[in-house]
């Protein structure tokens, strides 16, 4: 199994949609406890040993998300003096520092997309500026395009399921073909891994040194967790947006 590549850029803040608004979260211990809720729900000693924090610390932190609207609580299953903490909002994105990709973008614009005649390219355009130019400014939406990938990912999952991986594989290949989001290819079943070639989401995305299809990770996950009936995570580790010639996905259970 090849190792994945994908690069995280050190986040300044994340923002969340909180039943009172967005909230920007700053701050270390804050954004590494709301990483590990996001993957888990978590009792409070499995978050102070996870963090290597004093327990104080991390009491204070958990009020202050607990008040803003962004974590909830309830009553351990297991031992009802004890509480489960999780995220209780919608994670939109985050802010990094700014990417250089001012130029990259305007030879894209001017040499290719208003040039080919071709309004489908145009529409993927507008997408692609509105996108690069949130990264520009050091804002992420990624989170927000893997969940909008899963809700359509739900709807594409009763069209093209079959009771053989092989063959929900080729109605996959297709649909993505159909509606020129690219080429798909498969390069293993066991464990499945899948190549997008020519990949509508990046392929013309400046590179910055990550990983970018979170659209088609969110499609691909909820498509295999249906399959599977099982949950799924599509994880990618090559990508145009890392100078590679194409973007991989493989799809695991996940843990």
């Amino acid at each position: 199994m090849i190792a994945s590549k994908t690069h995280k850029e050190e986040r300044t803040a994340e923002l969340f949609a909180s039943p009172s608004g967005v909230r920007a979260v700053e701050g270390k211990v804050r954004m590494a406890i709301l990483s590990m809720l996001r993957q888990n729900e978590m009792s409070f000693d499995d978050i102070v040993a996870s963090s290597g924090k004093a327990k104080s610390t991390i009491s204070v932190h958990l009020k202050h998300l607990v008040e803003e609207g962004i974590v909830g609580s309830k009553e351990d299953p297991e031992d009802a003096r004890k509480k489960t903490f999780y995220i209780r909002s919608g994670h939109l994105g985050g802010f990094s520092n700014r990417l250089k990709a001012d130029k990259a973008m305007e030879e894209y614009i001017s040499n290719s997309a208003l040039n080919s005649g071709d309004p489908f390219k145009f529409f993927r355009l507008m997408f692609r500026t509105f996108r690069t130019s949130l990264l520009t400014e050091g804002i992420d939406i990624d989170p927000l395009l893997h969940d909008a990938g899963m809700k359509v990912g739900q709807s594409l999952s009763r069209k093209i399921e079959d009771r053989t991986i092989t063959g929900l594989l080729d109605n996959l290949a297709l649909f993505w073909k159909e509606q020129g989001m690219g080429r798909i290819e498969v390069e293993s079943v066991e464990p499945l891994a899948i190549c997008i070639y020519d990949c509508f989401e990046c392929q013309d995305l400046p590179i910055i040194g990550r990983t970018a299809c979170a659209f088609d990770s969110g499609i691909l996950t909820t498509v295999f967790s249906w399959h599977f009936d099982k949950e799924m995570d599509a994880i990618e580790t090559h990508c145009y947006a890392m100078g590679d010639d194409h973007c991989r996905f493989e799809v695991r259970k996940v843990a």
